[in-house]
């Protein structure tokens, strides 16, 4: 019922791509989902935690040198995505989902720990290499693992509960940084270990995920794979469902090989996917500069322009985040409804069309604190979801050797495209005595995610309850290009 040699010794003939799909929505799969979908949460605690430079008094920074903390470990995210998403597709996604996490846990910890300004660094970088690992990792493993008519709503539900974490760091920093409660020097690092504790249960169980039965497929390891298979359909018929037989015809046969040189990788995205790696990068950049220019700007709008204070600020994330946690869960199961296309460009579209409208009221005065973060709710809670959707995209479109690395060279260059936006917005801010260029900074953010959803209806792929394979080709299958002769 999975794989068998053919005629040519290399060449396998294999069923675990379809015995995987066919599977309904078990224990399995939850499991899954709580052990790998952790990553998001940690990433949102510890951008958050940070934010709040509860460590700036106790070990006397310049909030230039905060700033500099909180790019470190940025920094480290797009080295670790780039490094580990290339080890990922080259040695397992299940190798790599448990070392980025003991790397992430190591370098939080002992980040808690810091006395000087160069041991905090050096720790911060060390947890972002975790953490942009993990994204690359995770991605790929959960694609991989989870039946193609439920990808999409768990890709993305998963992808938003960055903002389950956000929230969570900003409600453990309400009661660690209250110096009536705990002194300014021991609040702070007792809200860094708050990722590692969490991290540790989530070892636990994250041995109990196999590894991609695709990955193995491609890799030489079909015997592996087919067992690895069976075991996963022994736990569902355990909880007493009768599995449906797989249809011989939707066999796929590989000829399995060894990492991607980097010219074959660049070939598959420049000639054999040119308009999918247009619309991923598209996707990318442009939710990157809108959720930077608004979430790293948000204090100041309100401190500024509505004349909140410090303590009172923080507050008004908290419905920030909940808009931003909600949207993929509430429009997750859309995109695999109504379609990938047609969801991303509302998510995109609608997410610019209310920030536009905001910046009208906002330019004429017509706002107060309350409002306006009501309109950011409403925004993000669209554009968290078609966010959520990028890193979807590049998990779902490309081929299965450098699925990996389509996340990890795509989120390094979002991460960077996007980084000067909390520059610019800043310079936008000003003292908050005039509205003009914040005014015109919002619906240049408003321009570029409805221009970022067009570019998806037009270009994108329509993925929905697909299979990987019908998607993308893998490289390794026999009969396939290796990008030398174009496509889309």
């Amino acid at each position: 019922m999975g794989s068998r040699k053919l005629p040519s010794d290399r060449q396998v003939e294999s069923l675990v791509p379809a015995r995987m799909d066919r599977l309904p929505w078990t224990k399995f799969h939850w499991s899954v989902v709580v052990g790998l979908g952790v990553a998001w949460i940690l990433d949102g605690l510890e951008i958050q935690i940070v934010a709040s430079a509860g460590f700036q008094k106790s070990l006397d920074l310049s909030s230039s040198q905060v700033g500099l903390v909180a790019s470190v470990y940025l920094i480290g995210e797009v080295v670790g995505a780039i490094v580990f998403g290339r080890l990922s597709d080259k040695l397992g996604r299940r190798k790599l989902f448990i070392i980025t996490l003991i790397v992430y846990l190591a370098g939080s910890a002992v980040a808690g720990l810091s006395f000087s300004l160069w041991f905090l660094l050096i720790f911060r970088f060390v947890a972002g290499l975790g953490i942009g690992g993990e994204y690359a990792a995770i991605n790929s493993a959960i694609d991989e693992l989870i039946p193609s008519k439920y990808r999409g709503r768990i890709d993305i539900a998963i992808n938003g509960t960055y903002w389950g974490g956000a929230a969570l760091g900003a409600a453990a920093n309400v009661f660690l940084l209250n110096e009536n409660l705990f002194g300014a020097n021991v609040g702070w690092r007792i809200a860094f270990f708050i990722g590692p504790v969490l991290g540790l249960g989530i070892i636990y169980l994250r041995r109990h995920i196999p590894e991609s039965p695709r990955w193995l497929m491609t890799h030489g390891r079909e015997e592996e794979a087919e067992k690895t298979v069976d075991g996963i359909e022994r736990r569902v018929e355990e909880d007493g469902v009768q599995l449906e037989k797989v249809d011989p015809a939707k066999a796929i046969t590989v000829t399995p090989s060894g990492s991607l040189p980097f010219l074959t990788i660049g070939r598959v995205f420049l000639r054999k996917y040119p308009k999918r790696a247009f619309v991923t990068l598209t996707m990318f950049v442009t939710q990157s500069f809108l959720y930077n220019a608004i979430f790293f700007t948000y204090a100041l709008v309100l401190q500024n322009f509505y004349h909140t204070g410090s303590s009172v600020t923080q507050f008004y994330f908290f419905p920030f985040a909940i808009g931003n946690l909600i949207g993929p869960l509430v429009l997750g199961h859309l995109f695999d409804v109504w379609g990938r296309r047609k969801m991303i460009f509302l998510t995109y579209g609608l997410s610019g069309a209310v920030l536009a409208v905001s910046a009208v009221f906002f330019s004429i005065g017509a706002l107060d604190a309350t409002t306006q973060t009501i309109f950011w709710c409403v925004s993000f809670f669209f554009a968290s979801a078609g966010a959520s959707s990028a890193y979807l995209t590049a998990s779902e479109v490309f081929p299965l050797e450098l699925r990996s690395q389509a996340i990890s060279y795509f989120f390094a260059i979002g991460q960077i495209a996007g980084s000067v936006a909390p520059l610019l917005y800043g310079s936008l801010v000003g003292e908050g005595t005039n509205r003009g260029p914040l005014t015109i900074g919002y619906f240049i953010g408003a321009g570029i995610m409805i221009f970022g959803g067009i570019v998806a209806l037009i270009f994108g792929v329509d993925a929905e309850r697909k299979s990987l394979e019908e998607i993308a080709e893998p490289l390794s299958a026999v009969g396939a290009e290796d990008g030398s002769t174009p496509k889309s």
